[in-house]
């Protein structure tokens, strides 16, 4: 249990620092479809061979591939984008904020949760991190400095769509699926998804595989689509989902750390203090009680009794 964690921890928070390597000389949505379609198709092959459930219905595949592209295109997609112009350490401090999404769009789509005083009180937290983080590039006159701004805004959407993704695979989970065949089925409609974008774009003309890039694209797949998300599916059947969703707050000083050990990132005071208040903000909200709602039709058989 402790290996899972520490490969959760670890090798999730290095990702940051791959995708911004990777993207130097490839373009992102090119580098994303090689990954993905790797990652996916060799993971269905080994369910199949170790006699998992590979084939589901077209309304089960659609759905698995609306929440492949929400998570993996949504969200992996504009954060490659974005590491072009972020740092990935702040990248990753700002996509912390994604369980910040996960409590309002639980709340919204199932609409079965009401948000605790501390739940709310993380949210709020959550949105003056963030502000402190963007600080250096909302007071910024330079033309870098506003694309930076811009490019730190779309990783608030790219974390948007992994948690809507994320939500709405809770919504449609079956007990017939098997999570491991549909994460590859993820990945592959991801992939898929990713190359028709690349190739609507030009991206073939423009990317130059260099061995640097080659090597963080390979590490992408085996550390961060196998061994990493293979670890994150164990540990959400082996361990409450309170203690799994720690690695939202481990992973960004994970990052944080080797972007300036291995990037020469710079970390100055605006980043040290965001960080602390938005982890403070992820750790409030992922501690929060959330209560259930009484169902509807308990509370009108309750007022027709005059209980």
């Amino acid at each position: 249990m402790i290996l899972a964690f520490g490969l959760v921890y670890f090798f999730w928070g290095s990702t940051y620092g791959a995708i911004d390597i990777a993207v130097e000389r490839i373009p992102p949505a090119l580098m994303c479809a090689v990954r993905f379609l790797i990652a996916g198709v060799f993971m269905l092959a080994f369910c199949g061979l170790r006699g998992r459930n590979i084939r589901y219905s077209p309304r089960q595949l659609a759905q698995m591939a609306t929440v492949g592209v929400l998570l993996l295109m949504g969200g992996n997609l504009t954060l490659s984008y974005a590491e072009k112009y972020v740092a990935s350490g702040l990248a990753a401090l700002i996509v912390a904020v994604t369980p910040l999404w996960f409590l309002v769009l639980d709340t919204l789509l199932l609409g079965d949760h009401h948000v605790s005083v501390r739940g709310k009180a993380g949210l709020g937290l959550g949105i003056v991190g963030l502000v402190v983080l963007l600080w250096p590039d909302l007071t910024t006159t330079t033309s870098f400095g506003r694309v930076q701004l811009w490019a730190s805004i779309s990783l608030l959407g790219g974390s948007f769509s992994w948690a809507l993704g994320s939500v709405l695979a809770k919504k449609w989970k079956s007990a017939d699926v098997d999570p491991f065949s549909a994460t590859a089925w993820q990945m592959i409609a991801a992939g898929l998804a990713n190359l028709l974008f690349a190739i609507a774009a030009g991206d073939f003309s423009r990317a130059v595989w260099t061995p640097r890039g080659i090597g963080a694209t390979l590490y992408l797949v085996i550390c961060g689509s196998w061994i990493g998300y293979t670890a994150y599916i164990w540990l959400l059947n082996h361990v409450p989902t309170a203690k799994v969703s720690t690695y939202a707050y481990v992973n960004p000083v994970v990052a944080v750390f080797l972007g300036w050990l291995v990037l020469s990132e710079h970390v100055d005071r605006y980043i040290l203090a965001g960080s602390a208040i938005v982890v403070a903000s992820v750790i409030l909200v992922t501690s929060a009680q959330v209560t259930k709602k009484p169902a509807v039709d308990k509370i009108a058989m309750a007022e027709t009794t005059g209980d």
